[in-house]
C-alpha cells in the first residue's frame, strides 16, 4: 500500500463535514438542487464586493505576478499593519503581519512555528475539526478543554488541560460551530489562567471576525491577552474562500517576538507556500483599509427566519450571535442518527460528534433564503416522525 497508515487513518476517520456534503452532492444529483437542502458546508454564497472584482480585474494585466519576499509584498503588510492597529487597538508595524494563504494555512504556519514533536496544542470544544490535523501535520497532539452550558469556554476547564507541555491555545470567536462571540471576560480571564505560563501562545482564529449580529462587538484579543497571536482571512467578509487568502498579526508581548515573526516566514516557505497569492494581497490590502465587507444584513436576516423555522419544530438551539451557523440539541441521544432521519428528508446537517461535542448537530445558514424557506415542511416531517415514535403503542 502507498498510502501512509496515518493517511489510511485520517481517511477512515475523514470529517463529518465532508461526509455530509459529499452526501449532499449525491441528492441533488438524484433529485434536483431545488429539492435538497445542504446546511453542511460553511461556503460563502454571498457575492464579494464589486469593488473587490473590479479591483482584482484592474491589477491582473498590470501587476508582477512572480515571487515576492515570503512574508508578502512590504507595501501590503504595512497596509495591513495601519488596518490592524485601529481593529486591534495595539500597535502594530508591518514587521508584526505575515501573509498566509487563508486562515487554515496561517494557523499551519503558526503552529509550525512554535510546535516540537509531543507539545499539547489546546482547543476549546465545540471547536473546528481540522485544529486537530493541524496540531498533529507538525508533531503536536491535539488536548480537548470544554465549554460551559452556554457555549462560553469554562477557563476551569482550559486551567486543567494545561500541562508542562502545553504550547498553544486555540480560540475562535465568532465560534464555529456555536456562534457565540466570546465577551472581553473570557480573554482577561484567560489572561489570569497563562499569567505564569509566558510559553504557551494563544491563537485567535478569526475569520468570522466581520459576521456579527445585533450590534455586539468582538474584542480585541492582542489588546486583553500580551502572548498572542490572530490569525484571518478573506474567506468570509469578502466571500474570497477560493482565493485563499489571509494574515497573521503578531502581539507585541510574545516572548522573543522577531526570532516568532522568523519563525513564521521560515514556515510559509518550508510547508511550500512560498508566499500568500500576489494578485490577492493587492486586493485584501486594498478591501480591508477601505473598509470593503459583503452585506452581513443578509446573513442576520437568514438566522432569524432559520431560528423562526427551529421554533416553530421545538428544536433547542445555541442562539448565534456571530457566523452562519446554528448549532442545534439533536431530539435524539444520537446526533448521527438524527442527521440520519434528517437526510431521509433531503436535509444536511453535520453531527456534533464532528467538532467533539456529541448530542447536537450544526446547520450552516449561508445558503439562499429560498433553501432555508424550502426546507421547513421537511423538518417538520422529521420531528413529527420522532414524537410518532416515542407515543407508547396503545392497543
Amino acid at each position: 500500500m502507498i498510502v501512509s497508515k496515518k493517511m489510511l487513518g485520517y481517511m477512515e476517520n475523514s470529517s463529518w463535514i465532508r461526509r455530509m456534503f459529499e452526501e449532499g452532492a449525491r441528492l441533488k444529483a438524484v433529485h434536483g438542487p431545488e429539492n435538497v437542502f445542504d446546511f453542511s458546508l460553511g461556503n460563502p454564497d454571498l457575492p464579494p464586493p464589486q469593488a473587490a472584482l473590479e479591483k482584482a480585474a484592474g491589477l491582473l494585466t498590470c501587476m508582477n505576478h512572480g515571487y515576492m519576499p515570503n512574508a508578502g509584498f512590504p507595501d501590503v503588510r504595512e497596509a495591513l499593519a495601519g488596518y490592524a492597529s485601529e481593529l486591534y487597538e495595539v500597535p502594530l508595524r508591518g514587521d508584526d503581519i505575515v501573509m498566509c494563504c487563508g486562515a487554515g494555512g496561517g494557523l499551519n504556519v503558526v503552529l509550525k512555528a512554535v510546535t516540537n514533536p509531543g507539545d499539547e496544542i489546546i482547543a476549546v470544544a465545540p471547536y473546528f475539526v481540522e485544529y486537530g490535523f493541524y496540531a498533529e501535520n507538525h508533531g503536536g497532539t491535539l488536548v480537548e478543554a470544554k465549554c460551559r452550558p452556554d457555549f462560553l469556554p469554562d477557563l476551569q476547564s482550559v486551567r486543567s488541560a494545561i500541562g508542562p507541555k502545553t504550547r498553544a491555545i486555540i480560540v475562535n470567536s465568532p465560534n464555529n460551530p456555536t456562534g457565540r462571540v466570546y465577551p472581553a471576560e473570557v480573554f482577561t480571564g484567560l489572561a489570569e489562567v497563562l499569567g505564569d505560563r509566558p510559553d504557551i501562545l494563544v491563537v485567535s482564529d478569526e475569520p468570522y471576525r466581520k459576521l456579527v449580529y445585533d450590534g455586539r462587538e468582538v474584542p480585541s484579543v492582542l489588546r486583553l491577552i500580551p502572548n498572542s497571536v490572530v490569525v484571518t482571512s478573506a474567506s468570509k467578509e469578502l466571500s474570497l474562500a477560493g482565493q485563499r487568502i489571509g494574515y497573521i498579526a503578531a502581539g507585541g508581548g510574545i516572548d522573543e517576538k522577531q526570532k516568532f515573526i522568523s519563525a513564521l516566514i521560515l514556515a510559509t516557505r518550508i510547508l511550500g507556500f512560498v508566499n500568500a497569492p500576489s494578485l490577492m494581497q493587492k486586493v485584501y490590502a486594498a478591501c480591508l483599509c477601505e473598509g470593503e465587507c459583503i452585506d452581513v444584513a443578509r446573513y442576520e436576516e437568514r438566522r432569524d427566519l432559520f431560528t423562526g423555522i427551529l421554533d416553530d419544530a421545538g428544536l433547542e438551539y445555541a442562539p448565534p450571535e456571530g457566523a452562519f451557523y446554528l448549532f442545534v440539541k439533536s431530539p435524539l441521544e444520537d446526533d448521527v442518527a438524527f442527521c440520519s432521519e434528517l437526510v431521509k428528508e433531503k436535509i444536511l446537517a453535520v453531527p456534533g460528534r464532528g467538532f467533539g461535542w456529541p448530542g447536537y448537530v450544526r446547520f450552516a445558514y449561508c445558503v439562499s433564503i429560498e433553501s432555508i424557506r424550502g426546507c421547513a415542511p421537511a423538518l417538520m416531517r422529521v420531528m413529527e416522525g420522532i414524537e410518532a415514535r416515542r407515543r407508547p403503542v396503545t392497543r
